[in-house]
């Protein structure tokens, strides 16, 4: 597929999804790498974005110059967003609130802390890039390794194995401490996205170096 072709298909995808409003999006294709400019009025609907146009096939990869726009005038100020962070990571049963630190400058959030699993620190991510004033996150939520590197190879193998969409005998595991390796190929970044949630799922994990190339 073209470049042509494939800015045409991304952007028929971008308007195929009802929630997003995307007449204030850019795409330009040059070579597989997808550039997106524009503006969004909040967090969530830019990693939408982002997330939709990683799924479509022929994209190698993004330029993200996406812009996080609230809509209206009045900007929500740093400290009101700092109460709304403590109370949504209080609010979820999943987050070990006690153990994470927070500061906002900004509309930024950073979030600093230790957790025991992967999931916990996307969790606690994926709860604040919701809120309204909050336009970027930085997680620096560490994940405490817990289990053996042998262990934690077999439980991603099994996840791979689980995941008909990818050919498991084209992806080599390599684990040194928390620190994953993922080498071989896949046919679309949805497949390496998999690939890497899968790496990230298993306790302990503390890096996912992403070694996979796009066939």
């Amino acid at each position: 597929m073209g470049d042509r072709e494939l800015k045409q298909v991304i952007l028929e995808e971008l308007d195929f999804e009802p929630s997003l409003y995307s007449t204030d999006l850019g795409i330009t294709v040059d070579g597989g790498v997808a550039t997106i400019t524009g503006h969004v009025p909040c967090l969530a609907d830019k990693i939408m974005v982002i997330e939709i146009v990683e799924s479509v096939r022929g994209v190698r990869t993004i330029a993200d110059q996406i812009e996080v726009r609230p809509v209206g005038s009045h900007i929500i100020a740093d400290d009101e967003i700092a109460k709304r962070v403590i109370d949504i990571l209080k609010w979820s049963t999943t987050i070990p609130d006690d153990r994470i630190r927070t500061t906002v400058s900004q509309g930024w959030v950073t979030l600093r802390g230790n957790v025991d699993w992967r999931y916990q620190a996307r969790s606690a991510e994926r709860a604040v890039r919701g809120l309204i004033g909050v336009r970027g996150v930085n997680n620096q939520l560490k994940v405490v390794p817990t289990a053996s590197p042998e262990n934690v190879s077999d439980q991603i193998r099994e996840a791979l194995i689980r995941n008909a969409e990818l050919d498991v005998t084209a992806i080599r595991i390599s684990v040194d401490g928390g620190v994953v390796t993922l080498e071989g190929q896949v046919h679309n970044l949805t497949e390496r996205r998999t690939a890497e949630r899968a790496a990230w799922a298993s306790p302990g994990v503390t890096d996912v170096i992403d070694r996979l190339s796009i066939i």
